[in-house]
């Protein structure tokens, strides 16, 4: 059963996604019931959840790629469905999980693939789409990485090639599945805060008519809470839980969904979500341990 909580916006937040209704399925097994919810400009999503509950699933079915079991989606107000391809990959853009590099090619030219939706007439790059994919890299600390053969790099590495090509796409949506496997803790927390500051940005920008925001699938509960504004929290039984990242990421709502106790600590302003000791008798889900 899907639970929201109450949603706190500014009144000149615009819609982004809305769910309505939808439905997902993995054979006879619903990874997510009859789910109505409203994603705003602005925000920054965690996608949580145990193995299999269905976080690629949705993530898939948000960029437009799967189809629903029932309910749709909708983008700035228009059905996914109704949307044709070249402005929708200039409106969101997806970073699938675990996609591998085919062939050899430098990471410049890796990351430039992803300007494809704003390229013109015959298909070349310009100097404006060889600027964004520098930036890209820069923001993500690869720059000097740009004339290396991408078969080269390590698996990290090349993970945040990946993610400087998403952002090299320039569309305000990002749909990132699983973002951060392969980093270490250091570059884990290097990628996070530059989406921070690229939604940021948008924010501050006179320019920008459109804020940018991000869903991301994680499983460091305690990095969602510290980076995300939200939380999606999905239960593996099509259950949800929807709202602002502190009010689903919580001892009680975690230990239900992941099926282990979960406790809260806390050192001055700071808090983290740490297993418990589960005893014989007690439940997944034990009030006494997954309080706070």
């Amino acid at each position: 059963m899907m639970r929201a909580h109450a949603h706190v916006h500014s009144p000149a937040s615009a819609a982004v996604l809305s769910v309505q209704r939808l439905t997902l399925q993995a054979g006879a097994r619903a990874l997510l019931d009859a789910f109505t919810h409203t994603f705003y400009a602005g925000e920054i999503w965690c996608v949580a959840g145990p193995n299999g509950a269905g976080k690629t699933t949705l993530l898939s079915t948000l960029a437009g790629l799967r189809h629903a079991s029932a309910g749709h989606v909708e983008l700035d107000g228009l059905r996914l469905a109704d949307w044709q391809p070249l402005p929708l990959a200039r409106r969101r853009a997806l970073m699938p999980q675990g996609a591998n590099d085919a062939f050899s090619a430098s990471v410049l030219d890796i990351v430039m693939l992803n300007r494809f939706p704003h390229l013109g007439g015959w298909g070349w790059e310009r100097d404006a789409d060889r600027a964004a994919a520098h930036a890209a890299l820069e923001r993500l600390g690869l720059a000097q990485f740009a004339a290396r053969d991408v078969l080269s790099l390590s698996g990290g590495e090349r993970q945040r090639v990946a993610l400087a090509a998403v952002l090299c796409q320039d569309a305000p949506l990002l749909l990132l599945d699983e973002p951060l496997s392969h980093l270490d803790l250091h570059h884990q927390i290097d990628c996070l805060e530059a989406l921070v500051a690229w939604v940021r940005e948008s924010r501050r920008s006179a320019l920008r008519s459109v804020l940018r925001s991000v869903l991301f699938s994680c499983h460091d509960l305690n990095l969602a809470r510290r980076f995300a504004t939200h939380a999606l929290l999905l239960d593996g039984e099509g259950g949800a839980y929807a709202g602002p990242v502190r009010d689903v990421l919580t001892p009680a709502l975690a230990s239900r969904a992941f099926g282990y106790p979960l406790i809260l600590i806390r050192d001055g302003e700071h808090e983290a979500l740490i297993p418990a000791p589960r005893s014989r008798h007690e439940s997944p889900a034990g009030h006494d341990i997954a309080s706070g």
